[in-house]
C-alpha cells in the first residue's frame, strides 16, 4: 500500500503489480489492455493508475496453475482457484448474484420463500412478497406436529435448530428421494422445520420473515420487511465453508436434513457465522466505553482484530451489510442501537480502512429490533439453508463424490528390509 493510501491494500502500483505477476511494467500494461488487470487513476494529487490487486492475484494464481497444477492445487481450498462449478450464486465487481438477479434489488422486492424457489428451481413464483408459493404452504401442512424447540433456552441457538432437524428427519422417510423435485419438497419442509424451531411455534403458512416478527417483534409489524431482507441477503454466498460442508455430505448420499445439519455446525464457527458473538461483544464494549475510536485504538494496540469489518470478496464494501445498514437507517433513524453501530463503523473505517460486512449488519439489525439473544446468528442459518439445499440439489444431480486427496507430510513408513526372499514349500 503506498503512502497515504487508504484503500486497504486493495490497489497497488504499476512496480508492485507487475513485481507479483514476475512480468515487466509493459508486459503490466499488456494484461490492463485486454482487461484481465483493471487500473484507475491513482487520484490523491498523485500522477500515474493504480491497479487492482483482486485482479492481480486472480491472474496469478492462473498462471501458476498452468506452470504448476500439483503446486496451485495446495492453496484452491484457501480463498483460491474455483474448485466446483455451481449456477446457484455469482460474486462479481462487488456485487452478489443468485442465478444472475442482484441479490440487493431481490431482497427489497421478494421474500425468503420466493428466493429459494428461484435458488431451487431457476423460477420464481409470482406474486408479491406476502405472498407464500404453493411449495411451502404444502409444506408448512406435512410438518404440522413436528417437534418444536423454542429459542432462547440454555442450548446455543445453531444446536436448538440442529436438534429440532434431528428429530424430524426419522418422520419424513420422503427425503431419501434425492432426485431434484423431490429434493425440493423437502427443502421446503427443512425451512418451515427450522422456522418453527425459531419461533416455537406452530406454523400458520406465512413466510417466514412475518412468522419471525410475530414472535420476536410483536409490536412492530413493519419489522417483518427487514426481517425478510436479512434472511434473503444470507440465502447463498457461493461456495463458503457451510456451503462446501453441505455439498461434501450430500456427495456421500445423505439426505438433505444431514446436509443441512453439517451446514449449521460449520457456520458456528467463529471465523464464519459464529463471527457474529464476536461482533456483539464488540459492540457492548463500544456501549459501555461510550467512545468508539478509543475501542478500536484499544484493539489495535493490543494486536486484535476489529470484528465486522472487511470482506476479502469485496474491496469496496460488502454490498449485503450496506443495503442492511441502509434500510435500517431508513426504518429506524432515531434508534440509539444504530447510532452507536454507526459511530462504530465511522471509527473503524478511519483507523482500519475497512467497511461493515454482513456479520456487523446482522448484529446491528439485531440490536436495533431487540431480537433474542442468538437472533443475529439464527437470521444467518435460515437464510443460509436455503444455500445449503440449493448446493445439495446441484451435488445430488452431478452424482460425483466430493474426495480431495491429500498430500501427506507426515512420518514416512519403514522401508522393507533387503535379503533373499523367504523359500516357498513344496
Amino acid at each position: 500500500m503506498e503512502p497515504g493510501d487508504r484503500s486497504g491494500g486493495r490497489y497497488l502500483t504499476a512496480r508492485e503489480a507487475a513485481e507479483e505477476l514476475g512480468v515487466s511494467v509493459r508486459t503490466l500494461y499488456a494484461y490492463v489492455s485486454r482487461g484481465l488487470v483493471r487500473s484507475e487513476a491513482a487520484g490523491g494529487g498523485r500522477r500515474g493508475r493504480r491497479y487492482r490487486a483482486e485482479d492481480v492475484r486472480r491472474l496469478r494464481e492462473r498462471k501458476e496453475h498452468r506452470r504448476d497444477p500439483a503446486r496451485a492445487a495446495e492453496g484452491a481450498l484457501d480463498w483460491g482457484m474455483p474448485v466446483l462449478e455451481s449456477g446457484i450464486s455469482l460474486i462479481a465487481d462487488g456485487r452478489l448474484y443468485y442465478r444472475g438477479r442482484d441479490a440487493v434489488a431481490l431482497s427489497g422486492e421478494r421474500s425468503l420463500e420466493q428466493v429459494a424457489q428461484l435458488i431451487w428451481t431457476g423460477s420464481m413464483a409470482p406474486g408479491d412478497r406476502a405472498a407464500v408459493p404453493g411449495l411451502f404452504r404444502a409444506a408448512a401442512r406435512s410438518v404440522a406436529g413436528y417437534p418444536r424447540l423454542p429459542l432462547g433456552g440454555a442450548r446455543p441457538v445453531l444446536n436448538e435448530l440442529g436438534l429440532a432437524l434431528q428429530a424430524a428427519a426419522s418422520r419424513d422417510p420422503a427425503a431419501y428421494d434425492l432426485r431434484p423435485a423431490a429434493v425440493v419438497r423437502t427443502g421446503a419442509r427443512i425451512l418451515r422445520l427450522l422456522v418453527g424451531a425459531a419461533t416455537g411455534g406452530q406454523d400458520a403458512g406465512e413466510t417466514a420473515a412475518r412468522a419471525l416478527q410475530r414472535r420476536w417483534v410483536p409490536r412492530d409489524e413493519g419489522a417483518a420487511e427487514i426481517l425478510d431482507r436479512a434472511l434473503v441477503l444470507c440465502a447463498d454466498h457461493e461456495l463458503n465453508v457451510s456451503s462446501f460442508t453441505a455439498r461434501c455430505v450430500a456427495s456421500a448420499g445423505a439426505t438433505p436434513y444431514a446436509a443441512v445439519v453439517a451446514g449449521l455446525a460449520a457456520l458456528g464457527g467463529v471465523r464464519h457465522g459464529g463471527g457474529t458473538e464476536r461482533v456483539e461483544a464488540f459492540l457492548a464494549e463500544v456501549e459501555a466505553a461510550g467512545d468508539p475510536r478509543e475501542v478500536v485504538a484499544s484493539r489495535l494496540r493490543r494486536g486484535e482484530a476489529v470484528p465486522g469489518f472487511g470482506h476479502r470478496l469485496y474491496p469496496e464494501g460488502d454490498p449485503r451489510a450496506a443495503a442492511l445498514l441502509a434500510a435500517l437507517a431508513e426504518g429506524y433513524p432515531g434508534s440509539e442501537a444504530l447510532g452507536l453501530a454507526e459511530g462504530a463503523a465511522e471509527a473503524a473505517g478511519a483507523l482500519v480502512g475497512e467497511r461493515p460486512n454482513v456479520d456487523f449488519a446482522l448484529v446491528v439489525l439485531a440490536r436495533v429490533l431487540g431480537l433474542p439473544p442468538g437472533g443475529a446468528l439464527a437470521l444467518f442459518a435460515l437464510g443460509r439453508a436455503v444455500g445449503w439445499v440449493g448446493h445439495a440439489i446441484e451435488q445430488y444431480a452431478s452424482g460425483a463424490l466430493i474426495r480431495p486427496r491429500a498430500r501427506y507430510v507426515g512420518e514416512p513408513p519403514p522401508r522393507p528390509e533387503s535379503g533373499p526372499s523367504p523359500a516357498r514349500s513344496g
